[in-house]
Order: structure tokens, then sequence, then C-alpha cells
């Protein structure tokens, strides 16, 4: 099963022609969640076709506007559309009071369904959510206000043993899928454990989410290993000092950091107005991680 990644903004504090706010989506079995809901989000997910009323959870990182203030304009559209399921939010201190501001501008307030509120203050990585597909993961960065970065894990992996798990008289059907689930079945009176039909267990795949910041140990810890990294580059490196000034990385800062985490592949994002064109960012980029990328609204990429 694919994991489907789409930037919906890859701009940083102010939008541009070609580049909306900052807005990640993850769509993987059927579960659809959003890394950081920058102004005009829901119109970027119209636009890209994707169902924005059967979002499950919203993570932000950080209550900078440019991150956080479409969240207002998407739950009223929910609730105008009539939704009724839950929604999730995830985010640092502070979340609730944020999100209530926002949602509530022009005297709204959503009845049709619940917004469940969920806040961190992690110490090192922390696990934030799981269920049976995948976890979430978060890591406190190094920016001018607390900032969040996520990491989206899908759940480890064993290979059922077909072969085997006949050979101790299970029959093909309902009892194979109980097993894979890992529960145990009972044969006669024999009792199967999954660990009996399971092969070695191998670790799912990883797409990480770093947000403003400065480069830090936390940002490498959170993405080591990941399949694709999704990290701030606001700057080229000859504006390094600006960087240093905002708490913001460098194209060539967050190609160092891909390169200690021993990740797969960086797609730079958050790039300031400045730029018209990021081919230069994303040469400099390569020049130390080779498989790096400038990324642009509506790009998609399958993992």
């Amino acid at each position: 099963m694919t994991i489907k990644v789409q930037f919906l903004g890859t701009s940083g504090s102010v939008p541009t022609e070609k580049r909306s706010l900052p807005a990640v989506y993850l769509e993987f079995r059927g579960s659809r969640v959003l890394f950081d809901c920058g102004e005009g989000t829901q119109r970027q997910m119209r636009i890209a076709g994707i169902p924005f009323m059967k979002l499950d959870r919203i993570f932000i990182s950080h209550y900078h506007a440019d991150h956080c203030l479409g969240l207002g304009g998407l739950i009223q559209t929910m609730d105008l559309f009539k939704r009724t399921e839950k929604l999730e939010i995830y985010g640092p201190k502070g979340v609730k009071d944020v999100l209530e501001n926002i949602v509530t501008a022009g005297n709204f307030v959503p009845e049709g369904f619940d917004v469940e509120i969920n806040v961190f203050k992690p110490k090192g990585v922390q696990q934030i959510y799981a269920d049976r597909d995948y976890s979430i993961r978060c890591a406190l960065l190094d920016h001018t206000i607390s900032c969040l970065g996520f990491s989206f894990e899908e759940a480890t992996k064993r290979k059922f043993l077909k072969q085997k798990a006949l050979h101790l008289g299970v029959p093909e059907g309902p009892l194979f899928h109980r097993l894979q689930l890992g529960e145990e079945v009972k044969v006669g009176k024999r009792v199967i454990k999954p660990n009996q039909v399971l092969g070695k267990a191998v670790p799912g795949r990883k797409v990480t989410y770093i947000p403003d910041t400065r480069p830090c140990t936390a940002a490498v810890e959170l993405a080591r290993g990941s399949n694709l990294l999704i990290h701030d580059s606001t700057f080229s490196h000859d504006f390094q000092e600006s960087a240093m000034e905002g708490r913001h990385s460098t194209s060539k800062e967050a190609a160092e950091i891909a390169k200690r985490a021993k990740v797969k592949q960086l797609y730079l994002t958050h790039f300031s107005q400045r730029y018209t064109s990021t081919s230069g960012m994303e040469t400099e980029a390569a020049k130390v991680f080779p498989a790096s990328k400038a990324a642009s609204d509506f790009d998609i990429i399958e993992i």
C-alpha cells in the first residue's frame, strides 16, 4: 500500500503567486492527516482534489500565523458542510487557546462535530499517536518559539509464513487473518501463536516533517532512517546569517541533516519569498546530499 505525500504550500511567512503557505498532506490505508495548515490550505486541498472533509487528524508544528491560520476557515467549512466525525488536532502547549481564537473568529462556533485537542511538550523524541497501521512521533526543534517536528512511521511488518501455518494444521481462511493481526488461534486442542507463523520484524516506511528550525540534534534523531525527509530551507547558504537570526535553516544545512540522519530522499520547503527560483538551492543541497529536491506546491511523492 502506497504512502502518498502531497505539498499544499511550500512558501514561508508570505504566500507568493506560485506558492501557498505551509501544509503537507499524507494519506495511507484510508487515513488522512495534515501537517500544518497555513492560510489558504482548504483551497489548495480543493484544487488538488483532496477530500478535506475526510481528514482524520491535523498536526500543527507551532503558532506562527503561516503555519496555523488556515485552521479557522477549514474547520468552519467542515461545519458548514455538515461534518459529524470527530477531528483530532495535535500541537505544542497553547494549542487550545490558539485554536479557540482562530476558529471562533467572526462569532462562529462549530456545532456539528467535536474537535479533540492534544497538547505535547516532548523531551526528546516522543510518540503521540499510534494505531495498527502507523504511529506519529514528535520532537521539539530549535525555533524562536516552541516548534514541533513530526515523523510518520508505518507499523513494523512481519511476513506471514503460509507453508509453516499449513504445516501446523491451520486451515486457510479467517484463522490466517487472525494470526496476521497478532492473535492466537485454536486448531483442535492446540493453540497456535503468531510468533510461530510470522517472520522477522521489518521496519515500516517513514516520513519526517521538519519545519522551522536551526539544525539540531532533535531533527537528526527524529528523521533518522526516513524514506522521505521534508525540511525547512528558508534561505540559501549565502543568507546563513538571516537564517540564524530567524532560527531557520539553509538548503545546505537541511542537506547536512539529511546526510547525518541517513535518509533516502530530501525535499526542501518553506522558501523565503525572495526566491522566484529554487533551482540554486536544490543544487546547493545536492552537493551535500545528492537525493535532494526543491518542493513545489502540489508535488506528489509516493513511497
